[in-house]
């Protein structure tokens, strides 16, 4: 790579760590900003808020993009992001956190969607595996650092600072991509997709919502907002068969391109679970501390860059498709090596497993999004970037409340056959029912029962991966 093609790169990988930092760095921090602003009933909105604004505005970033050029459309939305990092800095109360921290999603949906497209427009294909390697790695630098970053600030300055921290990086990302990012780009006069784009943000935020809601609410509640959004996304579906120029246009889902977007949001549920519940199996069961927690993860993000090296040098080789398929085995089989974890496992077999992962995680992301982009014409491929983007935070969503209730449910089931009832699963430590190894039993029952489900997504995966391999033989 030449020196502005390293340029372009470096600003991908700082705007990525925007988003990525903040997620972890947040959550590090939540327990000093709820006790200061009095409001810890209110905390998930700070997240749930972030995450539907980012879901809502991942398609319109793509669309826009294939207007306007990604240059200025990237850029836009990392100054919303540090405009939005300014506000939740300066926040009063919870209720302005809230709002502020919808702002900073609304900018975080153009990072995560632009950033990948900007990949596939300048970079060859053995080029392109290695950069979405780079950019994955940051995920994995900040799940890292972020605790530490998080802890560090409130600790000797404030919680401000966790927000303000973001400012310069920022700033320095949009510079890099001004000077470096080179679009020969001819502006498309189009009419917006209004009422498209009205519906669809509706559709979204239904779904999320009742998918966020199911284990608040009940069961029909939560039906009947899954019920509605399928409604208005049929109802988007003939809005954009009519529009002139469409928000999403359906040209971009080829039979290979739903496979491949199926597949990663099956693998975007697995991760998930992997983020949420690999913790707290070392930190709750084997009881090492958030900081070697933190440690033992990082092999993850080190297996997922070394495999994307390896797909810069064979991609061109071997085609998306077979690495693909090999890499949803290889995740296959680090997902029942994950479900074989019981009280005593040595925390090296769980950094060996994970390590395993990281290269299923790795190839699989990689070659997905190279699939999706390379499906369509350059004047559509933010879209279908976006259309991917948006189906892996679906596929998180769904995960994190499915998997939620499967665990609640398994560990009260545990503690049932004990002939111990009525414990909230929420105040385990704090009930006085229980001692501490039957706790420790109830967990690891509840991530088993999770693992198993985990073998089952990724079976559904590598099926569909071969699915994709025959259909690229087809082609």
């Amino acid at each position: 790579m030449n020196g502005e093609k390293n340029g372009v790169v470096l600003a991908l990988m700082l705007a990525m760590f925007l988003g990525a930092v903040e997620g972890t760095v947040v959550t590090t921090a939540m327990p000093s900003i709820v006790k200061e602003l009095n409001g810890f009933s209110h905390m998930n909105y700070v997240f749930s808020l972030y995450l539907l604004t980012s879901a809502i505005s991942t398609p319109i970033y793509g669309k826009l993009s294939d207007i306007y050029g990604r240059k200025i459309t990237l850029c836009t939305g990392i100054i919303i992001f540090l405009l939005g990092s300014i506000l939740c800095g300066f926040s009063h109360n919870m209720y302005e956190l809230i709002a502020f921290r919808a702002v900073q999603g609304i900018g975080a949906g153009a990072i995560f969607t632009i950033s990948y497209t900007i990949v596939g427009d300048i970079f060859n294909v053995s080029e392109r595996a290695k950069v979405q390697g780079f950019l994955s790695t940051v995920w994995g630098i900040s799940s890292i650092g972020g605790p530490f970053l998080g802890g560090f600030l409130i600790q000797y300055i404030s919680w401000h600072w966790i927000f303000f921290i973001n400012i310069p990086f920022g700033i320095v990302s949009i510079i890099l991509l001004k000077k470096y990012l080179k679009e020969n780009f001819k502006k498309n006069i189009v009419n917006i997709d209004i009422l498209g784009l009205i519906i669809l943000s509706l559709s979204i935020i239904i779904f999320l919502y009742g998918i966020i809601s199911i284990e608040k609410n009940s069961n029909f509640y939560s039906i009947f907002l899954i019920a509605l959004s399928i409604g208005f996304l049929i109802i988007f579906y003939y809005i954009e068969k009519r529009a002139k120029d469409p928000i999403m246009p359906f040209e971009i889902f080829t039979r290979h391109n739903i496979i491949a977007n199926i597949v990663s949001l099956l693998v975007s549920a697995i991760l998930i679970a992997l983020d949420v519940y690999m913790p707290l199996y070392i930190q709750s069961i084997l009881g090492y501390s958030a900081a070697i927690s933190g440690l033992a993860m990082a092999p993850i993000s080190i297996a997922w860059l070394i495999s994307s090296i390896i797909l810069s040098k064979s991609i061109s080789k071997y085609g998306e498709s077979l690495l693909a398929f090999v890499s949803s085995i290889i995740l296959l089989l680090s997902c029942i090596f994950l479900a074989t974890l019981y009280l005593k496992t040595s925390l090296i077999l769980m950094i060996l497993y994970g390590f395993i992962m990281g290269f299923g995680f790795g190839g699989l992301f990689t070659t997905l999004t190279m699939i999706v982009q390379e499906s369509v014409e350059y004047n559509k491929r933010g879209a279908a970037t976006a259309s991917n983007s948006l189906l892996r935070t679906i596929g998180q969503t769904i995960g994190i409340s499915a998997f939620g209730i499967i665990f609640n449910l398994n560990v009260s089931k545990y503690f049932y056959k004990l002939g111990i009832t009525n414990i909230d699963t929420n105040n385990l430590y704090s009930t006085g029912k229980v001692n501490l190894y039957q706790i420790k039993g109830a967990l690891n029952y509840g991530i088993h029962i999770v693992f198993l489900i985990l073998i089952i997504i990724s079976i559904i995966s590598v099926f569909l991966s071969y699915r994709l391999l025959i259909n690229s033989k087809d082609a």
